[in-house]
């Protein structure tokens, strides 16, 4: 059996929200897959982080994540999971930031990893990409995705999160 894809929800705003929900996540895929273009309100930056609380928790996660500017690369730890990256007010007008992250065996008992690639722009003055790991330290199988700013900014109109369930042979 090959392995297929299946989108089993969307969300593209229509207004301005402070955060999007994926709830009722059925348990019968083996991974998942969450495709966003996402830009905020956040004001003085181009980049903003949207943090993803699995089942509704903040608690138990952690981020390591790898920056490349064109011009050099940084890394750091966060106490947060990442769950993409979205441009900022200061960005180019209507550019958004692209995000696919991975969650493998997210129904299964067992701590939740997650990977992220993410790119925002500002055309005037750079870009960046982002190379992102997350654990969640729990085994309760994952049944909803809240994505939200970091800096507790405004997802703006036209932003959209598609989420897709991954059957593996």
């Amino acid at each position: 059996m090959a392995t297929t894809m299946k989108l089993i929800g969307k969300q593209t705003l229509g207004s301005s929200a402070a955060d999007v929900t994926f709830s009722s996540i059925p348990d019968t895929y083996t991974d998942l897959l969450v495709v966003i273009s996402a830009r905020t309100d956040r004001s003085g930056f181009y980049s903003d982080f949207l943090r993803v609380d699995f089942n509704g928790s903040s608690a138990n996660q952690s981020t390591r994540w790898l920056l490349g500017t064109g011009s050099g690369t940084s890394s750091s730890t966060l106490s947060i999971t990442v769950g993409a990256d979205a441009t900022g007010a200061t960005a180019t007008a209507s550019t958004f930031g692209i995000s696919e992250l991975y969650i493998p065996n997210y129904a299964g008992s067992t701590n939740k990893s997650s990977s992220l690639t993410a790119v925002t722009e500002n055309n005037a003055t750079g870009s960046d990409i982002y190379a992102i790991a997350n654990l969640w330290s729990s085994t309760a199988a994952i049944t909803s995705l809240k994505f939200y700013s970091n800096n507790s900014a405004t997802l703006q109109i036209g932003s959209s999160f598609f989420l897709y369930g991954i059957t593996k042979a």
